[in-house]
């Protein structure tokens, strides 16, 4: 509880009448490396703070191999098929933890009493909103206006951790190139 306290904290003091309010409906959630938690044609019903682990947002395909990686999250952030979420519809992708993944949760209707009865649960959900909103429109225009090696230094620059934890197949996928294409740029690197 103490990273997701320390985590809002930085933006905005908390009551401890709503803090005492939002942690009773947060539920912990472990995951094991490799499961998915949530499939294609589920619908969301969580918002989740990562406090370890690493998650990956992917388009299932028949073959594995070309199932198309669009986003990851990491310790500290929060993670959602936050359309889905919202919309209370099925999800048209996956969430998979990709390593031994820990996290706080709150349901969509637990989060519903949030809003009514806190100001901290307005400010969650707009700041969430906003965060989910900036990293879809800065991944689509890296992908429409820089070339594959300038996305995959982008990458790397703004998120190092993923060398160590993301296998480099759901790297490829996520900067929009093969694994071969891949391979060529980091040896000319």
């Amino acid at each position: 509880m103490q990273q997701i306290k320390a985590f809002l904290d930085k933006i905005v003091p908390i009551s401890d009448l709503d803090w005492d309010f939002f942690t009773s409906k947060l539920q912990p959630r472990v995951f094991p490396k490799k499961s998915v938690f949530l499939k294609a044609g589920d619908i969301e019903n969580h918002i989740s703070f990562i406090e370890s682990g690493a998650v990956r947002l992917f388009i299932p395909k028949e073959d594995p191999d070309k199932e198309i990686t669009f986003g990851f999250s990491f310790k500290d952030e929060f993670v959602s098929a936050y359309d889905s979420f919202l919309t209370r519809t099925p999800s048209a992708y996956q969430l998979q933890a990709l390593t031994d993944t820990k996290m706080l949760s709150i349901t969509y209707a637990d989060l519903q009493l949030v809003y009514k009865n806190t100001q901290l649960g307005n400010l969650i959900g707009r700041l969430t909103a906003e965060r989910l909103y900036l990293i879809k429109s800065k991944r689509e225009q890296n992908l429409l206006n820089l070339t594959a090696e300038e996305r995959y230094l982008n990458l790397f620059e703004e998120r190092p951790e993923l060398l160590k934890e993301i296998p480099l197949k759901y790297i490829s996928s996520y900067i929009g190139v093969t694994s071969q294409a891949l391979s060529r740029i980091r040896k000319r690197l």
